[in-house]
């Protein structure tokens, strides 16, 4: 697994993030950082990281290992408990 590159950023950001906010988040905010995809400023965007994360086009399997890293790293920053152990768990209690 790579090294996670998610720092934490303005916790201040509590709420849902406009598109100028997200534009001027560096790219370790997000759990997809080369595609600057998912923001993670508090809990509840880490949560939607966790939710949204089947949801991300446009990534290869390279960029999902760093993004459940980082995913990983935030969660445990901010309180969030995560079962899953590979991001191919993530998703997947949606197909029952």
């Amino acid at each position: 697994m790579p090294n996670p590159t998610w720092k934490p950023f303005d916790s201040a950001m509590h709420h849902r993030l406009s598109a100028a906010e997200t534009d001027s988040l560096p790219d370790s905010s997000f759990a997809f950082p080369r595609a600057r995809k998912e923001p993670m400023t508090d809990a509840s965007h880490v949560r939607n990281a966790i939710a949204r994360f089947d949801q991300v086009q446009g990534v290869t399997d390279e960029d999902r290992d760093l993004a459940f890293a980082n995913i990983q790293k935030a969660a445990a920053h901010f309180g969030v408990n995560m079962k899953e152990t590979s991001w191919h768990q993530l998703g997947a209690r949606r197909a029952s």
